[in-house]
């Protein structure tokens, strides 16, 4: 069966002698770029975020890339490409899908990896995997009778969904057929929280993606960004500040910096484990326009005067 060939190297950008931290690099980049819920007006994204994933799963494992590597350096990618004696379509393992998926992996690596993945296990998790979308994760389960290691799967959520917690379906796929489960993500969740479960042998690591309007700190602060005109900078006045809830009006003191901080009680993210939410700080900024008109230039030319 002939099959076009799949560069993984030319999928991530890096070459062939990469080291692993330059491929895991490569990755986070990547998927960062292609993640469905920042491209959700590019149908194309979910099937780029799902080649990236296949590329990271193969070139992450040294096995599966000392493998990979063996078909030689000499392919082209998208050329026709026949398996060599030995390969071919296989079951078994352990697979893992988030719900909202791409689909799963291409046939170009089912031919490769899918027959001898069966049974094999000591393949490396997919500790760096985005949830929500992209699935067809797959995690090798040794066929030995012994409990296989606990697998750890890194979960990717938005600031919103961080904030006012979500749910995420996983699909399990196993030998004993599949099984679909809801988790949790409790409010406040900020990136580097765990969520064990224990049934499924399953850690997930939570990874809050990147909000172009807020930036999150570990301790659950939030910080925004506030325009103010000069005369309210220099006399004082009001401002509105967009938060999590929606805009909130905010008193600006006569004489504040450009570049100054000002905190607003309890309007960051919600605190796990007890009552209340951070703060939130909105970074005030003096915006000058730059279109001036004739009153406002005259009173700037007072104002130059003045000081002179």
């Amino acid at each position: 069966m002939a099959l076009k060939f799949e560069d993984y190297y030319k999928t991530l950008g890096v070459d062939r002698s990469a080291s692993a931290d330059e491929i895991k690099r490569a990755y986070r980049k990547l998927a960062n770029k292609h993640h469905p819920d920042k491209n959700k007006d590019n149908p194309d994204a979910s099937e780029q975020f799902a080649k990236v994933g296949e590329a990271y799963e193969v070139l992450s494992d040294k096995d599966k890339r000392a493998k990979y590597d063996r078909l030689g350096k000499n392919w082209q990618h998208g050329e026709q490409f026949q398996p060599p004696p030995g390969y071919g379509p296989g079951s078994g393992g352990f697979n893992f899908q988030s719900s909202g998926g791409a689909g799963g992996f291409s046939d170009f690596f089912e031919m490769l990896f899918g027959q001898a993945a069966q049974g094999q296990g000591g393949g490396a998790p997919f500790e760096e995997m985005f949830g929500g979308a992209g699935g067809g994760h797959r995690f090798e389960n040794p066929g030995a009778p012994r409990q296989a290691p606990e697998q750890t799967h890194e979960i990717g959520v938005s600031l919103t969904e961080a904030y006012h917690g979500a749910s995420r379906q996983l699909t399990l796929q196993g030998p004993a057929g599949t099984q679909t489960i809801d988790v949790k993500i409790p409010k406040g969740t900020t990136t580097g929280n765990k969520l064990r479960l224990k049934e499924h042998n399953l850690l997930l690591k939570i990874n809050v993606g990147k909000d172009p309007r807020f930036e999150l700190a570990p301790n659950g602060n939030l910080t925004t960004t506030t325009k103010i005109p000069p005369h309210v900078a220099a006399l004082g006045g009001k401002a509105d500040v967009h938060t999590m809830d929606g805009t909130v009006t905010m008193t600006i003191p006569p004489g504040t910096p450009s570049g100054a901080k000002l905190r607003l009680k309890g309007k960051g993210m919600p605190k796990r484990g007890s009552a209340g939410n951070a703060d939130l700080y909105a970074q005030v900024m003096i915006d000058v326009e730059k279109d001036l008109t004739e009153a406002q230039r005259k009173a700037y030319e007072q104002l130059r005067d003045a000081n002179e």
